[in-house]
């Protein structure tokens, strides 16, 4: 089986490089054709590196075509990727530290309320350009498979202005699949769940076992839990409110429901400190600005740790490691 897959906005690390894995763990793809590009030639070409090594060591004959030259990487592609952050950390910081000097607090800021809203204003301009390019050179019908936030607009706008097919994805879901199934004693494997909604205000309408549903027992295992129940106190205060347990971390939620947020002195109640996404205001831009000050630094560590399996048992392992790698 052969075609051609397409990541704009390859330079971020982590994604780029997980995303490539899950695709390449699939047998059938072990001759696809894989193009990168990204306006950052320094991240494209150690990004390229790295994803490059993990596919020699893999036994895959792949190799990646990387480009600054945008429609030459679209050009004949079945499936395309995006994982841009329009504007970089400078044009993100703004959506997160101007809404702040009017009250409204935000731990991340890229979905809606002023920051979504900011960053889609921002985005949505340059992903039209994306399916400009994909209708006139990218294979009839191609599918583009949109990892940008805010999600929901981002491809609102691609499906509805941008006339290109156009599906939102985000690792949320697994991730929390992971967590309900430690909080109920068994493995994520064994845990069936249904979903609905949108980026990110999606909810687990039903979680079962063995056929058995056992939705109604996440509220007492949560709240029972060493750990969570400490850390996900917004997701815990909505599972007893509604009934279901979100797809999203904790401070992400709380922003998307600001009265958890709309007193300073009442945020401590909800959210902790022991990483960002329980809560701390501008959290994901302080992780992000840090993560982009090592790249350099850390580059030469990720040479030398083992490349990438491509196997489904490193699939399910790897989610949480895309918290913050766009």
């Amino acid at each position: 089986m052969s075609f051609k897959v397409a990541f704009i906005g390859a330079g971020s690390i982590g994604f780029t490089r997980t995303l490539l894995r899950d695709l390449l763990a699939v047998p059938e793809f072990a001759d696809i054709e894989i193009a990168f590009t990204d306006i950052d030639q320094a991240n494209l070409e150690r990004v390229t590196q790295l994803a490059q090594r993990d596919i020699k060591a893999n036994g895959l004959k792949i190799k990646i075509a990387a480009t600054t030259e945008r429609r030459a990487a679209l050009a004949g592609a079945r499936y395309v990727f995006s994982l841009v952050r329009v504007g970089g950390l400078e044009a993100f910081a703004q959506d997160v530290e101007i809404p702040l000097r009017y009250g409204i607090d935000q731990c991340v800021g890229d979905t809606l309320c002023a920051g979504g809203i900011m960053y889609a204003q921002r985005g949505i301009p340059v992903v039209l350009e994306f399916c400009r390019d994909i209708q006139e050179v990218a294979e009839p019908n191609c599918l583009l498979l949109n990892y940008a936030n805010p999600n929901a607009m981002i491809t609102w706008a691609c499906n509805t202005y941008g006339q290109v097919r156009t599906v939102g994805l985000c690792h949320g879901v697994q991730a929390g699949h992971q967590m309900i199934a430690e909080v109920l004693g068994l493995k994520q494997e064994e845990v069936d769940i249904i979903c609905a909604g949108i980026n990110h205000q999606t909810w687990y309408i039903k979680v079962q076992h063995n056929g058995e549903d056992l939705t109604g027992r996440l509220l007492e295992a949560f709240e029972n839990h060493p750990k969570y129940s400490r850390t996900e106190k917004v997701r815990i205060d909505m599972l007893k409110r509604f009934g279901y347990f979100s797809t999203e971390s904790n401070g992400h939620l709380s922003e998307y429901l600001p009265w958890y947020r709309k007193r300073p002195e009442e945020i401590k109640d909800w959210i902790g400190y022991d990483s960002w996404y329980d809560g701390e205001t501008g959290g994901y831009l302080r992780i992000c600005r840090e993560g982009r000050d090592s790249f350099e630094q850390d580059f030469p560590k990720w040479l030398a740790e083992p490349p990438l399996e491509f196997t489904e048992a490193a699939q399910q392992c790897a989610m949480p490691a895309l918290q913050c790698s766009a």
